[in-house]
């Protein structure tokens, strides 16, 4: 190459970042992004102490990152250079086979995970009913077989087995009873929850663990109400060539009345909330998305009454536990501060089940909630 070959190429550079940088800075910034279906960062505010801890350089990074003109191009381009190149990881998500996205599972902070054990055993101090515990495995272990060769993911089944050990609280053979059916559709290839079918096979082995008998999933209809859903690993990998995945529900969701506390107001609700699958986050379309309490009163008066406490795996589950109970109340403690001892005795709540995604469980900082 000649020298002004090697300048012209430089200058061309050089203009392409500045117009980058210009076109970024002109154009408004966005709130929410509505195929990463996450929240944007905010202009970071500065002031000595965030400068000092390093944290007003981390959001501006973020920003920066986040506001970039074409982001959506970038993100996605740098997934498929991952994979022109052999890589078959992005962003902490592996290209399984099967065109199935799963997250990385790294090993959770077992100190962590046990002073959440702690909490719930304070709750089975608490309270005169019983409780029963539920930790549910991701796609990456129940489909490790889709994994690639190699790819290192925590060993969740040896976690499940020391946690139930651990607990005062009944526990619930999860894993059994999605391994025996890992050759079904249990989870979606592009979201990190379970499909209605794997929340099914949950539902079942929720009342096994009781004692009950689970409607068989032979007296069910599958309905499809969906054919193009992106889920979150969607969102978040950069992976933009793979199939969409289904929808598909299996109670039609009838005699049941729901009441929902989206800001503590009781609000009519649904099991089903027909709007949200129009929408990116067809998630939402079970029992219309997040929510600090939900009551949903059933046909079946004579059932005992149930409260879960939970994450949003439990959204695709509830339709199924309508069948068998008289009265289901969804607290999720990262929205709702209500004392559980008090609700269960002014409820007249019969069973507790705690019920939490190996991930959520590690993480979800709200848990000391469980010992009020």
């Amino acid at each position: 190459m000649t020298k002004h070959f090697n300048r012209f190429l430089s200058a061309l550079f050089c203009l392409f970042l500045g117009g980058m940088l210009v076109l970024s800075c002109l154009l408004p910034d966005k709130a929410f992004s509505p195929l990463e279906n996450r929240y944007l960062q905010k202009v970071p505010r500065f002031s000595l102490e965030s400068l000092t801890n390093g944290d007003f350089m981390t959001e501006a990074e973020a920003y920066t990152s986040d506001h970039i003109v074409g982001r959506d191009f970038w993100v996605a381009l740098k997934a498929w250079c991952e994979r022109l190149s052999g890589k078959k990881e992005n962003n902490g998500t592996y290209l399984a086979a099967g065109d199935t996205l799963i997250n990385r599972l790294d090993a959770p902070d077992m100190q962590a995970l046990f002073k959440n054990m702690a909490n719930l055993d304070k709750l089975v101090d608490n309270v005169d009913v019983p409780v029963y515990f539920g930790l549910i495995p991701s796609a990456a272990a129940i489909w490790a077989d889709r994994l690639p060769v190699g790819a290192p993911t925590a060993d969740e089944k040896a976690i499940i087995d020391q946690m139930y050990a651990a607990t005062d609280a009944l526990t619930i053979d999860l894993w059994q009873g999605l391994s025996d059916h890992a050759g079904e559709d249990l989870y979606y290839r592009t979201d990190h929850h379970w499909t209605s079918l794997g929340a099914y096979y949950g539902y079942a082995a929720i009342m096994d663990a009781m004692g009950m008998t689970p409607v068989s999933l032979s007296d069910y209809e599958k309905t499809t109400v969906s054919e193009d859903f992106y889920g979150t690993i969607f969102s978040s990998s950069g992976v933009r060539w793979v199939a969409p995945d289904v929808i598909d529900i299996y109670v039609p969701g009838q005699n049941v009345t729901v009441t929902s506390y989206f800001d503590g107001t009781p609000t009519e609700g649904a099991l089903y909330v027909d709007r949200f699958l129009q929408e990116k986050d067809k998630y939402s379309y079970f029992l219309g998305g997040n929510q600090p309490l939900c009551v949903i009163e059933t046909e079946h008066t004579d059932a005992p009454k149930v409260l879960v406490v939970r994450d949003s795996y439990t959204d695709s589950l509830a339709p199924f536990l309508t069948e068998s109970f008289s009265e289901v109340h969804l607290f999720d403690l990262r929205y709702n501060r209500t004392s559980l001892k008090d609700y269960v005795a002014e409820h007249d709540i019969d069973q507790v089940v705690v019920l939490y995604s190996i991930s959520n469980f590690a993480t979800d900082n709200n848990l000391f909630l469980l010992s009020r």
